[in-house]
């Protein structure tokens, strides 16, 4: 382990140790509750040992959280459900114990803290021993949280003496949480995290903080600053004022050695325009650490080394029983509720092969939003339009690693396999589209896959920066997607190639789709968001049905209303046909169990070898 910077020669310097997590998203204790099996990835009780660990090394520390750590896990949802029954509730919320009994000294607001609404956060925020910070975020009516917090300290310097040092810790969260959670428009607004900064840095310094640390939820993004950037991270480095920045929610690792360099940013030296900076992955897959020594300057202090890591939790590092013990509760209660049995499913459903084409589980959720749409608007003049459903495969490998699949056998149905199949809370909406905006819908879908060469071997297929929870799958028409053609669209929404059309042969019922035809389209609320890949398509659509029931309670009640549950796995969509040619993606291992019920490309699939981190690559044949 490296040792933290010293100055040579220097008495007066002051090494100071900022050790972060994010992205926590309740994984408080090392369990899988949608496998029901327990976790050597995630958990902050492991991660607690680390902490714990890293702190003894050193004399003076700060542990910060940065962000997204209410929503994620089923045992979060239950809290949350359990707390909404309740007249009243004094129990301490599991993710806040923990952090209290870790002595964490702030945090930052995410945007998927927000999920359960702005009551619930101000109750679990409340028990918390430590502040909550969004710099950036306006509460509109009542109490909102600090921007900003000022930890003086005193703090040991390399002559083992006692001086004070005035921190300043500040929070930032994406200005589209208000946009993505649409429902709280009416109660928060939140500014761009740049102009924030700009604005709050200096009052932060005339208040007293000589080193600023920023706990940015936000992606790391680009050096180049824009109006309203969701992940700012860069461009927020040249701020001046900020001295160390901690990042997030985009679920990345940085410094790395996998991270891609570019102008500004170092991953190998953990930089963004020179300035210390980490990401620590996300659920407690690994902790970040920022070495600074301190150095005085006209009385107050300058960062004059550094070094940054983001270090991965063991897989062999025990939980911490003074983490663990007081979540255990509600975990055993949480797994009780999970085990309660709803139906029954014909056929396993799985997602190994969602990227391909085959996800009956992905058919399932459509089938509920279609039963659930059709029956509210039964009646209205949006009765007669055809009923489209959309929806996108949560659990599909990417950055959740080789376990992250929904895998749910023939068999009993119970509520841990639901969550499984549906993991966010988000509401049912429908809105109206035309042909031309499904055909739109659909090539923004279709980012997911790097063009190939016709002719060409192995090529890669997918994306790795398109996340799949963009995937739109549209039920109730076909289609082919074009791989020889470039994508149309870039992951994040902009037009990359305008003459580029990659979805043929859309039909609905067996006829051609035109521009013209209209549909009422069942999708989320998410989607109905002023910002986001699709929010160009439905920003001025007339909506039929707006913020309906949670997805997961639809699909609930409509497998308990049939008991038993058979699925087509016939595929509606696939890639138009390339002779000679053969593209390569990644799955899960245990995906290639269930080769055999891939529906029409079993014959053409084939296992080319397994990665160093556990995926199974498959080769298929155009």
């Amino acid at each position: 382990m490296p040792d933290p910077p010293r100055i040579s020669g220097s008495g007066l310097a002051v090494p100071l140790r900022i050790l972060a997590t994010t992205d926590m998203h309740m994984n408080v204790l090392p369990f899988n509750y949608l496998t029901a099996q327990a976790s050597d990835r995630l958990g902050l009780a492991r991660t607690a040992s680390l902490i714990e660990a890293r702190r003894a090394e050193v004399r003076n520390c700060l542990l910060l959280d940065n962000g997204d750590f209410l929503q994620g896990t089923p045992m979060g949802d239950y809290v949350a459900q359990k707390a909404e029954a309740a007249s009243h509730n004094r129990d301490p919320h599991p993710a806040i114990a923990a952090m209290n009994a870790l002595n964490y000294d702030a945090a930052s607001l995410g945007n998927h803290d927000f999920t359960f609404g702005l009551a619930y956060l101000r109750q679990v925020t409340a028990q918390a021993r430590f502040p909550f910070l969004a710099a950036n975020l306006e509460v509109l009516r009542g109490k909102g949280f600090a921007g900003y917090v000022i930890l003086r300290r005193m703090v040991t310097d390399g002559r083992g003496q006692q001086v004070p040092l005035n921190i300043g810790i500040v929070g930032f969260l994406p200005p589209q949480t208000v946009d993505w959670d649409c429902d709280l428009s009416a109660e928060l607004a939140c500014d761009d995290i740049l102009a924030s900064a700009r604005k709050i840095i200096p009052e932060m310094r005339m208040n007293g903080a000589q080193i600023i640390v920023a706990l940015a939820h936000s992606g790391i993004g680009s050096t180049r600053p824009s109006p309203r950037m969701e992940n700012a991270a860069a461009a927020l480095a040249g701020v001046e004022g900020i001295d160390a920045i901690v990042a997030g929610h985009t679920h990345e690792v940085f410094p790395s050695q996998t991270f891609a360099a570019s102008a500004g940013i170092d991953p190998v030296r953990g930089t963004l325009l020179g300035k210390p900076a980490v990401m620590a992955g996300f659920g407690g897959s690994h902790l970040g650490v920022i070495d600074l020594t301190l150095m005085p300057r006209d009385g107050g202090w300058r960062v004059a080394a550094f070094t940054v890591r983001s270090e991965a939790v063991p897989a062999n590092m025990p939980a911490s029983p003074e983490i663990a013990r007081p979540v255990l509760t509600t975990h055993r209660a949480t797994l009780r509720h999970l085990r309660r049995r709803v139906g029954r499913i014909e056929s396993p459903l799985n997602s190994y092969f969602s990227l391909i084409g085959h996800d009956p589980g992905l058919q399932l959720v459509n089938m509920a939003q279609r039963w659930h749409v059709r029956s509210r608007l039964r009646g209205t003049e949006w009765e007669g339009l055809p009923l489209l459903s959309a929806a996108a495969p949560f659990r599909a490998g990417g950055r959740g690693g080789p376990d992250y699949y929904t895998d749910v056998s023939a068999g009993r149905l119970s509520l841990r396999n639901l969550a499984d199949l549906y993991t966010f809370p988000n509401r049912i909406c429908a809105v109206r589209i035309s042909g031309a905006q499904l055909r739109g819908w659909l090539e923004r879908s279709a980012s997911l896959f790097l063009p190939v060469q016709p002719g060409s071997k192995d090529a890669p297929l997918l994306d790795p920066d398109f996340p799949c929870y963009n995937f739109d799958v549209i039920d109730g028409v076909t289609w082919q997607i074009d791989l020889s053609r470039p994508a149309r669209f870039t992951a994040d929404g902009d037009l990359a190639h305008p003459d580029s059309q990659r979805i043929v042969g859309l039909r609905w019922r067996g006829l051609p789709v035109g521009d013209e035809d209209a549909f009422l389209l069942a999708t989320n609320s998410f989607r109905l968001s002023t910002c986001g890949l699709f929010s160009p398509l439905v920003s001025g659509n007339q909506v039929a049905l707006a913020e309906g029931r949670l997805t997961r309670d639809i699909l609930r009640h409509y497998v308990r209303i049939r008991r038993r549950i058979a699925v087509s796995g016939a595929a509606l969509w696939s890639f138009r046909p390339m002779p000679g040619t053969s593209v390569r993606f990644e799955t899960g291992p245990r995906g290639l169990t269930h080769l055999a019920d891939v529906e029409g490309l079993q014959s053409r699939l084939e296992l080319a070898g397994h990665s160093d981190d556990g995926f199974a690559r498959l080769r298929l044949h155009l």
